[in-house]
């Protein structure tokens, strides 16, 4: 497999920190017209695009399980995977898109930050019982801009805070209309 640089443990805790603060401040001081105000370069409102947001964060634990899995088969088979999910983009991009339209129908503000918070913390307490960094497998690259052909479990911890930064400035929360 691929060869990685360590990764700062330390940075990517205090990345998923930023995150967890800057989410906590867009959910506190947005007005319900805030949130139901259109993103930039979206189609979502910015209550959805903070739904998807966070879950970026969920979803890396999945890429995680995923990783670790994959990682102690053979390589073919993770490169069969990866060509199955790239395969199936379109489906992907519908399910991607309507999720968040649906989340927050069911979901408030106020348990969105209670699952970021949930999410960061089990991320964190991965991160710091995690062994070998360099473990991962092939992803699907027409999924999303931040994954790359091979990931490693550093580059998947890194990968939501990467997600989200890119959203971040997508929201139109306090910003004139």
């Amino acid at each position: 497999m691929d060869q990685h640089p360590a990764m700062d443990r330390q940075a990517v805790r205090e990345d998923y920190e930023r995150a967890r603060q800057t989410f906590h401040t867009l959910l506190d001081t947005a007005s319900p017209t805030d949130l139901a105000r259109p993103s930039n370069g979206t189609r979502w409102t910015n209550r959805q695009l903070l739904w998807h947001m966070l879950f970026g964060y969920i979803i890396a634990r999945v890429l995680l399980v995923l990783a670790r899995a994959f990682s102690r088969l053979p390589r073919q088979l993770s490169n069969g995977f990866a060509r199955l999910l790239d395969a199936a983009t379109q489906p992907f991009d519908l399910v991607n898109y309507l999720g968040p339209c649906g989340a927050v129908k069911v979901m408030s503000p106020q348990r969105m930050s209670v699952v970021f918070d949930r999410v960061i913390a089990s991320l964190e307490r991965s991160l710091a019982a995690e062994a070998d960094l360099a473990r991962g497998m092939r992803y699907p690259v027409r999924w999303d801009p931040f994954f790359k052909d091979f990931m490693s479990l550093a580059d998947i911890y890194r990968y939501p805070t990467q997600h989200f930064d890119f959203h971040h400035r997508q929201l139109t929360i306090g910003k004139p209309d």
